[in-house]
């Protein structure tokens, strides 16, 4: 299977959102900056805490969802030149061939660690912190899209 495809900002910057906010110790930290968030309001209510603690767990609520979700996206949309580009990806039945202007690059299946699927992409990780985003909009139709879903479950597996 040979898609080409270049990335939409806009897709991306959604994508490397979906990346963070899904990851173990990202939502372990929301959960408990919320938890803390929510205690302090209820504690303010009952006027058992002073303004100044519940300015404080809001400002840090605010400081997170700002650095999670405008911050780390776009920082990394903007060092990573790769977004840029325009590409062709082959999937063979040994490895995974992209290609740009600028050179290739092969990928044997084995190198991957698992795959996720979001709302505009596969997410291919090397580990648990690097990977590869395929937009899905690459493929021609839902028939080539169910293909390629299933060509990576198969070859690569998602994440349990």
């Amino acid at each position: 299977m040979e898609i080409h495809f270049s990335y939409d900002k806009k897709l991306v910057i959604q994508a490397l959102r979906y990346h963070f906010i899904s990851r173990p110790e990202i939502k372990i930290l929301l959960v408990v900056v919320n938890v803390f968030a929510i205690i302090s309001a209820a504690l303010f209510f009952l006027k058992k805490v002073s303004p100044f603690a519940f300015l404080i767990s809001s400002l840090l609520w605010i400081i997170l969802v700002i650095t999670f979700w405008f911050i780390l996206p776009n920082t990394v949309y903007k060092r990573a030149t790769t977004f840029q580009d325009t590409f062709k990806m082959t999937f063979k039945e040994y490895h995974v061939l992209l290609e740009n202007g600028r050179g290739h690059m092969e990928w044997a299946w084995k190198n991957f660690s698992h795959f996720i699927e979001s709302p505009h992409f596969f997410h291919l990780y090397f580990d648990s912190r690097s990977f590869f985003l395929v937009p899905k909009s690459a493929t021609e139709n839902d028939d080539q899209r169910h293909e390629l879903r299933s060509l990576l479950k198969e070859k690569i597996g998602s994440r349990k």
